[in-house]
């Protein structure tokens, strides 16, 4: 029997490949989408999750996402949560960008202030925000402050002048997750990283500032008790840990293929799915490695905020906390985190593994932000830089069906060599700003490769994770000026 096939529905926005589909599977396959999104993903998220589903340790299901699409190893919009004590981790299951994530940061400006000034607005964040492949950033660290950057992240940021205390407490693990070992990452992976503090990168990597649209508020009171209004300006961006988590898990992938079935006699169906025991020497190495990269992530992604705060305090000419310029949440993806979580009954700690995947904690889960203890976990959904992006808020129904997860994005649907055969990056430029959106770009080709047909629809993504009921919809924010790499 086929894959496609095998796929059992569960309901109109749940599917099901059974366990017994391959005798190898430990667990089933567990995917979140419509009819519509389920037909249009390509048989190798079915294959590459079906072979999640057979690593040690996995428990309830190998799940894959809405935007779920084929990735390195594992798919990207893919998740799996390991028993802490029995299971592996997998630097396939949380991806080369570690904690590439999200921010959203409101202002107290409307569309009115904003439009005339959109051009100035953009191109000063162009100029203080590099962008692109090898782009560094202003920030010059020693060795040892990097350590100290990636031991630290955000706080480190904080306490040197790039923030304010109470960004701390609207950031996942309040910035800094425990447990970073500087001294289990390597020279290589320095080198690399320690000029792009503080700065986008390249691919889909965006900085945006976007609209509240009146009738795109969909809960009217949660957004009131987050500080949204109609007509607000926001400013939404994507980044990641760039040169340095790709260089840490490049290591820890050469260190457990030379270690998985030799030590561990743990065989795989693809290498791409290296894995230690998670409570060996060489798992644990790497989760305190990991933890670098999620901390230098939280860290970029505070600087650039510093550097906008900058940007629109020099072209309003008034002081940033004046201008309303406040992090509403900042979310991880690519991440493998120890939590507690049910399962079957018994609480328990799971390594959760959340590839091009978000947490999505409902209300009243200990590690939420005050603010958000009775709403949720703010979640930030990003589009392409043509459509849209969406707040959701995490469920209890998360908590009980995917670990507290939900989706990261749109997820494409096309290859970036097919998109840059579709169309022009400058053409394509053009035509966004005669739609309203303007963008600054170091790559016309990087442009093209991220256009948006080349993506799924984000109302159909955000739907799919709504009607399962695992995210609840706030707002959906719409473009109007974006700076990309």
């Amino acid at each position: 029997m086929s894959i496609l096939a095998s796929i059992k529905k569960i309901n109109d926005y749940t599917w099901e490949i059974p366990k017994e589909f391959r005798k190898d599977m430990r667990v089933p396959v567990r995917i979140y989408a419509t009819q519509k999104l389920l037909n249009e993903m390509d048989e190798m998220v079915y294959t590459q999750a079906i072979n999640v589903s057979t690593l040690p340790g996995i428990l309830k299901y190998s799940y894959v996402m809405p935007d779920g699409h084929s990735g390195y190893g594992f798919p990207i919009g893919g998740v799996a949560a390991m028993d802490a004590d029995n299971g592996v981790i997998s630097p396939g299951g949380i991806g080369f960008d570690i904690n590439c994530g999200m921010r959203l940061v409101l202002t107290n400006l409307t569309i009115k202030d904003v439009k005339p000034k959109i051009r100035e607005l953009v191109d000063l964040i162009f100029q203080r925000v590099p962008a692109g492949v090898g782009s560094t950033g202003f920030l010059k660290l020693t060795t040892s402050q990097f350590k100290e950057v990636v031991e630290q992240g955000a706080k480190w940021c904080v306490e040197n002048g790039y923030g304010w205390d109470e960004d701390l407490e609207h950031i996942e693990e309040n910035g800094c997750i425990q447990g970073a070992d500087s001294s289990k990452i390597s020279s290589r992976a320095i080198q690399r990283g320690i000029d792009q503090v503080g700065t986008l990168g390249s691919g889909n990597h965006y900085l945006e500032i976007q609209w509240v649209k009146p009738e795109n508020i969909v809960d009217k009171e949660a957004a009131k008790k987050i500080g949204i209004f109609e007509d607000q300006i926001v400013i939404m961006y994507h980044c990641g840990s760039r040169g340095f988590g790709h260089q840490v898990a490049t290591d820890y992938l050469q260190i457990f293929l030379n270690v998985m079935e030799r030590k561990y006699g743990i065989k795989i169906l693809d290498r791409e799915l290296a894995c230690a025991p998670f409570n060996s020497k060489e798992g644990q190495d790497y989760f305190a490695a990991m933890k670098c990269g999620i901390n230098m992530s939280f860290a970029n992604r505070q600087v650039i905020l510093h550097r906008i705060r900058e940007v629109f305090s020099k072209v309003f000419n008034t002081d940033a906390e004046k201008l309303g310029l406040k992090v509403v949440y900042d979310v991880a993806h690519n991440t493998a985190k120890l939590e507690e979580h049910v399962v079957d009954g018994k609480r328990m700690k799971v390594l959760v593994h959340r590839k091009g995947a978000t947490r999505a904690f409902g209300p009243n889960v200990q590690g939420l932000p005050k603010d958000y203890m009775e709403l949720g976990q703010p979640v930030i959904i990003g589009g392409s830089m043509e459509t849209g992006s969406y707040l959701l808020l995490g469920t209890q129904k998360a908590m009980e069906e995917t670990f507290g997860t939900t989706c990261h994005g749109s997820g494409r649907t096309m290859s970036r060599t097919k998109a840059r055969k579709l169309v022009r990056g400058e053409e394509l430029v053009k035509e966004m700003e005669r739609r309203g959106i303007y963008l600054r770009t170091v790559s016309y080709s990087g442009v093209a490769e991220e256009a948006g047909f080349a993506y799924k629809n984000i109302d159909e993504v955000v739907d799919a994770v709504a009607l399962a009921g695992i995210s609840k919809k706030v707002v959906r924010f719409i473009p109007i000026g974006n700076v990309k790499g």
